[in-house]
């Protein structure tokens, strides 16, 4: 089942628990609108070069549309679609006032030179300038982009608009980014993480972790968990996977990784089949890469007691029914992996006020969310009987659900 289905399938049984009206179902599916622009741009050697770039904005009954933009030569209407409709969700758990967005451009930008991708990112902002904006639709790095991205987007916007540091998040600290930003998906996590120990009379401290995807997510949750006392026993990437049952040295392998490129040929591990990683055994397996890793192929080999999605659509409905099965507890991405988003809202909020804040600000104010979002889905699930991710579901539709019945939907 791809993203887009798994998406759908979990609102409309989030929609049944809540007994939506089945027009208003319908309305909260479609998006709001789709955008499809081509994006021409002259490359170093003379030659023109076309691509096709995407925004699909899903929701903005609650505020303005959020969510990334990924440079990737994959990048489809299906997935931007359900990514789209998963910020929706995403931004409703957390309860900040957004609505959900996601958009791309067909490319590798391995491929591209430096200055090739910032006039492709010039030229799809001047298709896209009109229908973005800080009250509107605010875009953030996804996977391929980055801050620098993020800047050229808001160069070229303000060309038309003025001086708009709030059109998008993610920008680099001069131009009004947020400190904490970088950390903040993987502290997120971490914040998850102990609210769901908690919960289970646990602690990080002892607990045995395995973290599949060493990227920005995968690297900093594993530092804040291993300094919370956390056992980080094995780690996988794009390049290899590594092992100590005693733990891993997780600033050793941090650097390694970055100057190597990837855990691959650590010293201090040893090194084991990625495939294997999910059948580790530990506490709590951390997936923090791309979706669909979990599935019925490896799901009765699991051996954790709980699953906390750090990446978006790791886990296949299939494998969803089989851990339940299992016992496993599972806490779901929407919820999960939502400190990014939610430190992109701070980093908005700060840009429109013109004030900035100290990093320890930023960190106390995710503390809270997180924490206080996990409770708003325990009262969910004690509502509705049902798990943590149909929690996080009825959470969010039915915000999502309030909202737009109240601005008058059926007018």
């Amino acid at each position: 089942m791809n993203a887009l289905a798994a998406t759908n399938r979990n609102f409309k049984l989030a929609s049944r628990l809540l007994r939506l009206d089945s027009k208003l179902e319908k309305s909260l599916l479609i998006p709001f609108r789709e955008i499809k622009v081509e994006c021409s741009i002259p490359k170093d050697d003379g030659t023109l070069a076309t691509y096709v770039g995407f925004r699909i904005q899903h929701d903005n009954a609650r505020g303005p549309m959020k969510g990334g933009i990924r440079y990737h030569p994959e990048v489809n209407t299906d997935e931007v679609n359900a990514l789209a409709q998963l910020m929706t969700w995403k931004t409703a758990v957390a309860n900040i006032p957004y609505g959900g967005a996601k958009g791309g451009i067909g490319c590798d930008p391995a491929e591209l030179s430096n200055s090739e991708l910032e006039r492709l990112t010039r030229v799809f902002t001047q298709k896209i300038h009109d229908l973005i904006g800080v009250q509107i639709d605010v875009p953030a790095p996804d996977m391929g982009t980055g801050p620098q991205t993020m800047a050229w987007i808001l160069d070229e916007y303000s060309k038309f608009h003025g001086h708009s540091p709030a059109v998008v998040t993610g920008k680099p600290i001069e131009l009004g980014g947020s400190l904490g930003r970088d950390a903040a998906t993987g502290r997120g996590v971490l914040f998850a993480t102990e609210t769901l120990l908690n919960e289970h009379g646990k602690s990080i401290s002892g607990q045995r972790f395995v973290i599949q995807g060493f990227g920005n997510v995968g690297s900093w949750a594993a530092q804040l968990i291993s300094e919370k006392g956390g056992i980080v026993v094995a780690v996988s990437d794009i390049t290899g996977a590594i092992k100590n049952s005693k733990g891993l040295d997780i600033p050793s392998l941090i650097k390694h990784s970055k100057e190597h490129k990837g855990v691959k040929g650590f010293h201090g591990g040893d090194p084991i089949d990625p495939k294997s990683i999910f059948s580790e055994d530990c506490d709590v397996l951390v997936p923090a890469a791309l979706g669909g890793v979990i599935n019925r192929e490896n799901a009765n080999d699991i051996k954790a007691k709980f699953i906390v999605e750090a990446a978006n659509h790791p886990t296949d409905p299939e494998a969803d029914e089989i851990l339940k099965k299992k016992g496993v507890v599972i806490l779901p991405d929407i919820f999960a992996n939502s400190g990014g988003v939610t430190v992109s809202y701070f980093e908005w909020v700060q840009n429109i006020q013109g004030f900035m804040w100290d990093e320890e600000k930023v960190n106390n104010e995710l503390k809270r969310y997180m924490t206080k979002g996990f409770k708003d889905v325990k009262e969910m699930c004690k509502t509705h009987d049902c798990d943590l991710r149909m929690g996080a579901f009825t959470l969010a539709v039915n915000r999502v659900a309030r909202a737009t019945v109240l601005r008058g939907w059926e007018a």
